[in-house]
């Protein structure tokens, strides 16, 4: 198994809050757009778009600065997510899946493997959901076995983004002890025992190597732990959850944003040679661009609230992680559909560029927990109903 990040890197840069935005410009627009077309084409994994992150400081920017990294915050890493996805939403979810790993590693992982993602040198994931539980990722039906000094792994985990691709995975069993729901572990990939039963070829998000994995007898060592048994979904509510809420829905602002402006691109240079008009010159087009604009600028103005709120530790804080993954999928399934609607039969072409950001957008909403949990769940909140 070769890995996107084994490309050597020293020293890469540290990145300062006001550097964040003008970094991830550049690697986005340099590297991910150039190769953005070819790994959504080929379903392949976005390697060098990865590599560059890495080079340029962006895989560490949440990475304590006492082993290398950025020190940054959610909004840097949110920052980051919503760019990249702008050119290709498969680094987008990527990196995103990356970031929520490292959040948990940063908090309870081994000095040495924090050190080489500050180094842009180890891309992570997480491996929560299962076959068995679906969307409710924080109840796995695998289990972990006390053997002497090591941890027996089994499990079907159902989608695992960067699976053939990621040096370790933050992954999720039933406890070795007790009736609490679960326990998170950190598992070095390739281990012994880890399979991905097929490659991913998919509608969207073609490129992020989103596949079913499964661990046969896995061991790792005692040692591999994070956190207490038994206290996963503790760390998957207080840390993965807000994180990853946040970051999906960069992606999708990220994915709005492209068809916007690839949208109103179009329109603009796009005429009606016999009329001597564009369609920009159609009140009914503009009016659909117009919509486009106001739900991608909703998206993003409740994205940065969300983050405010975490930042914050405001009382409306889960509220706020729960709404703001559904409100921003949704707005991107609407934003999408318009993009293809207003480029008409020229939206079927791929050199149009809208295609791909309606495919990916259809992926946010059948991502665990789906659109439809986190309705449930805000529903829930709003009666005084515990959500689980």
């Amino acid at each position: 198994m070769r890995h996107a990040s084994e490309v050597r890197l020293s020293h890469p840069p540290s990145i300062a809050p006001e550097e964040v935005t003008s970094v991830a410009d550049r690697v986005a627009t340099e590297v991910v757009a150039a190769h953005a077309a070819d790994v959504d084409a080929r379903g392949r994994f976005p390697a060098e778009a990865v590599a560059a992150l890495g080079a340029s400081g962006l895989l560490g920017v949440v990475s304590a600065a006492s082993v290398g990294g950025s020190g940054q915050s959610l909004r840097a890493a949110v920052t980051v997510v919503s760019r990249v996805a702008r050119e290709c939403g498969s680094t987008g979810m990527v990196t995103c899946m990356h970031y929520a790993g490292t959040a948990v590693i940063e908090a309870l992982g081994a000095e040495a493997v924090r050190t080489e993602i500050a180094a842009g040198r180890h891309l992570t994931t997480l491996a929560f959901s299962e076959a068995g539980s679906r969307s409710h990722f924080w109840a796995p039906l695998s289990t972990a076995t006390a053997d002497g000094d090591s941890i027996v792994l089994d499990a079907r985990k159902s989608w695992v983004t960067s699976a053939r691709q990621a040096n370790s995975i933050v992954w999720s069993s039933k406890p070795v002890a007790g009736d609490k729901p679960s326990t998170l572990w950190h598992v070095p990939n390739p281990t012994a025992g880890l399979t991905v039963p097929a490659a991913f070829d998919g509608m969207g998000l073609r490129g992020n190597d989103s596949t079913p994995m499964n661990a046969d007898g896995v061991r790792v060592p005692a040692s591999a732990r994070l956190g207490e048994d038994g206290g996963g979904f503790d760390l998957m509510m207080g840390t993965v959850l807000p994180w990853f809420a946040c970051m999906s829905a960069g992606v999708s602002v990220g994915l709005m944003e492209a068809a916007t402006a690839r949208a109103a691109a179009h329109c603009a240079g796009t005429g009606f040679a016999h009329l001597g008009a564009n369609l920009a010159d159609l009140p009914t087009i503009r009016a659909y661009l117009a919509r486009m604009r106001i739900r991608t600028d909703q998206a993003k103005c409740l994205l940065d609230d969300a983050v405010a709120a975490i930042e914050a530790g405001r009382p409306d804080t889960m509220l706020r992680v729960l709404e703001v993954r559904a409100s921003a999928a949704e707005n991107a399934l609407e934003v999408t559909e318009l993009a293809m609607r207003v480029c008409g039969g020229a939206a079927f072409r791929k050199e149009v560029g809208v295609d791909r950001a309606f495919r990916d957008a259809r992926a946010a909403g059948v991502m665990a927990p789906t659109t439809d949990v986190l309705y449930d769940f805000i529903g829930k909140a709003l009666v005084g109903l515990p959500l689980f």
